[in-house]
């Protein structure tokens, strides 16, 4: 294989871009909805929802965690750029059950400098749901959090389980 992958990702862009063209959208999400999921790759958010483009804000983190870099998000995805729904999206199987914020600990001996963020691991992916469900909810800075609805992705089967608060 030749060049690195960041190499073969130019390379992609370059193909896309010369066969695209510009859908005339702007910012605001057709659906008018917010997805906040985790990073993991296998989660193909825009196929296991049948999402076009458009359609949605996509926010991803580190098991898909209402952190407050969350809540900016979804406070301008609502306030500037007019979603009115909220998805949260937590998976099996994923990385943060096996962390703690021992994690944090031993960045901040490897290099000399505690993180300023926590890890957010959890070991229940349910409760872990619940409690970005309250935070949504809860938040001052969010207008929009009548329909806020939380879930649990299977990736052995790819469906989403609905958590309740």
């Amino acid at each position: 294989m030749d060049g690195t992958v960041v190499d073969r990702l130019v390379e992609a862009n370059e193909r896309y871009a010369a066969a695209f063209t510009d859908p005339g959208m702007d910012a605001r999400p057709v659906l008018e909805v917010a997805v906040v999921a985790c990073m993991d790759a296998r989660i193909d958010l825009h196929a296991a929802l049948g999402l076009e483009l458009g359609d949605c804000h996509t926010v991803r983190n580190a098991g898909g965690v209402v952190t407050d870099d969350t809540i900016r998000s979804l406070a301008i995805s609502q306030r500037a750029l007019g979603t009115r729904s909220v998805v949260l999206i937590h998976h099996t199987g994923c990385g943060l059950e096996s962390l703690s914020e021992d994690f944090r600990h031993e960045l901040e001996r490897e290099v000399g400098q505690r993180p300023t963020w926590a890890v957010e691991g959890f070991t229940d992916v349910d409760q872990d749901v619940r409690q970005s469900l309250r935070k949504v909810r809860t938040s001052p800075f969010l207008p929009h959090t009548d329909d806020v609805r939380g879930f649990v992705f299977d990736v052995r089967t790819g469906l989403l389980r609905e958590i309740t608060a």
